[in-house]
């Protein structure tokens, strides 16, 4: 594997880390519950990154996979909703596959006319261009589970405080 590639995978681990760290320690009622006005939730979450991130853009479009992909009503708000284990295996194995995709693909690698023609919805673009798309996009929904943990309990995954408080530097 190049470094480029490797570097990608470690971001994208990262995040997904990230996305699975802010659940930690909420219950099952705040996890199925929304705190926004949209109405998502943080299992909800993590099955639209399941589903409509890792398995639709690594297996569908890369790998040119048919896939069955549930509906968005499906994904967000399923009845009754899986266990926050099944959502978190499904979510660690569409992760691996991901990751098995990603590592036997060339970087420069387009889709394939199966998967154009399957999704035709799908940009046609490298997987590079397909990795950062979805770095960008897990970064971002791990974002907004941080805003939704923190009204929820309060909990900051980020503290800027930790980064900022120079009162231990000596001033030069």
């Amino acid at each position: 594997m190049t470094d480029l590639k490797d570097l990608l995978l470690d971001t994208l681990r990262a995040q997904r880390r990230r996305v699975l760290s802010t659940l930690d320690g909420l219950p099952d009622e705040a996890l199925t519950s929304s705190a926004v006005p949209s109405g998502w939730t943080p299992l909800g979450m993590v099955r639209h990154l399941t589903s409509d991130v890792e398995r639709f853009w690594f297996q569908g479009v890369v790998a040119g996979e048919a896939l069955d992909l549930p509906t968005d009503d499906e994904v967000w708000h399923p009845s009754p909703f899986p266990s926050r284990q099944q959502i978190l295996d499904d979510y660690a194995a569409a992760a691996a596959r991901s990751d098995r995709v990603i590592e036997s693909t060339a970087l420069d690698a387009r889709p394939s006319s199966r998967a154009l023609a399957l999704y035709p919805w799908a940009p046609d673009r490298s997987l590079l261009e397909t990795v950062l798309h979805v770095i960008t996009e897990t970064a971002t929904h791990a974002g907004h589970l941080d805003v939704a943990r923190e009204l929820v309990d309060g909990h900051q995954h980020l503290v800027l405080t930790e980064f900022t408080d120079r009162s231990d530097t000596p001033t030069p």
